[in-house]
């Protein structure tokens, strides 16, 4: 089926900047109204400016701006930089920098700036300004019970883009809806904007407020929360602490860039030195809770992406198959099967239902299958 195609935007005058350019707030507001379902804006020199809709790249024809010159990305950047030196100088000394950016009352934008062939390139993800529900993500059901959670480790992951933050901004708005507890998180940078209801909740962003994710984590210990959200788990000495704050009782969320629970376990066990990695997977067998994997699907008529999702749940066979590591007939993937009463599930069965309903193609199917032959044969049959 042909990607879906924008009608031509224009800007009118009075959006120009003193300058003859359009102003960057005017820009994003009619991309932002170019169509429904947009994820992303992208800026690049030598391309006219982008959204992205279902996983598609989508040119945005704008009066007076028919192809972005490295000028125009330049000035992009710098109208969303402001006046944040951190960014400048992680800019300049990293080659790239995260911020945040809001057009108030419209949207708000995680944004990567980054330099490529000498030039800025632009990417903003766009994060509803209201926080999204079970129903609206249609979450598998089971996953109300993490809200229920006293303390330990729950983690959400799948590839950039899956939707991590969105399932994270859901449990932490039911937490802070339901229970009267002091919640902390550290983001980098702020997605989701959480206002005080039952819980006091408090967000810290990465340079802005706090240094590094360890910093405010260790200064998070001292300050009496409940439940801590920690953007994503980059190194070490972030596990490190994560484990010792689920060790002391709080409830800690985190989200890492892996494909499945299995690879999620050896991303942290890898973590750490040979010499302490047996004691990190007793740790962490003792620890975590929830590991819940996403994948997004293209549908079978393209009308958007449907979410697939993973779940290992603490139980005394998972937390075995971690601490001791995964060996024949006594796999994650193993467990996952054997406690489906339990709200475990795994990847492959949640696309075989997919593709029997007639939601996602065979094809598209086998391309997300963490096992795509044998996901074949059990079809075929």
């Amino acid at each position: 089926m042909a990607a879906p195609t924008i009608a031509p935007i224009s800007v009118a005058l009075e959006d120009f900047s003193g300058s003859g350019r359009v102003a960057t707030p005017a820009l994003l507001t009619a991309m932002l109204r170019a169509a429904e379902k947009i994820s992303d804006l992208i800026f690049s020199p030598g391309r006219p400016p982008q959204v992205q809709v279902y996983g598609q790249m989508i040119p945005v024809q704008v009066s007076g701006l028919t192809v972005l010159t490295a000028d125009d990305t330049r000035h992009i950047s710098a109208d969303l930089i402001g006046d944040n030196k951190q960014a400048i100088t992680t800019l300049r000394e990293h080659g790239a920098c995260d911020i945040s950016y809001g057009l108030p009352g419209l949207a708000r934008f995680r944004v990567n700036i980054f330099i490529q062939r000498g030039s800025c390139a632009v990417v903003m993800r766009v994060i509803p300004t209201n926080i999204p529900d079970f129903a609206s993500l249609r979450l598998p059901q089971q996953l109300s019970e993490i809200t229920k959670l006293k303390d330990g480790i729950v983690l959400v992951t799948g590839p950039t883009g899956s939707g991590k933050s969105s399932t994270l901004a859901v449990l932490l708005d039911a937490i802070n809806r339901e229970k009267y507890y002091h919640i902390i998180t550290i983001e980098d940078p702020i997605e989701f904007l959480h206002n005080h209801k039952c819980s006091t909740i408090h967000q810290r962003e990465l340079h802005s407020d706090t240094p590094s994710f360890a910093h405010a984590l260790r200064s998070a210990m001292r300050q009496a929360p409940k439940v801590i959200l920690v953007g994503e788990m980059r190194d070490r000495e972030t596990i490190e602490i994560v484990l010792e704050a689920a060790e002391t009782g709080h409830l800690v969320f985190s989200s890492l860039n892996t494909m499945d629970a299995s690879k999620t376990v050896e991303r942290i066990v890898s973590s750490f030195s040979p010499a302490e990695q047996q004691s990190a997977r007793e740790r962490f067998a003792k620890s975590f809770r929830y590991i819940v994997c996403q994948r997004l699907i293209s549908k079978v008529d393209r009308s958007g992406r449907v979410a697939a999702f993973e779940i290992l749940k603490a139980s005394a066979r998972t937390r075995e198959c971690i601490e001791k590591g995964e060996r024949e007939n006594n796999t994650l993937l193993d467990a996952m099967k054997a406690g489906s009463s339990d709200g475990m599930q795994h990847f492959d069965s949640e696309i075989a239902q997919l593709v029997q309903d007639r939601v996602i193609d065979l094809e598209t199917g086998l391309s997300f299958a963490t096992n795509p032959a044998t996901l074949g044969q059990e079809l075929a049959r």
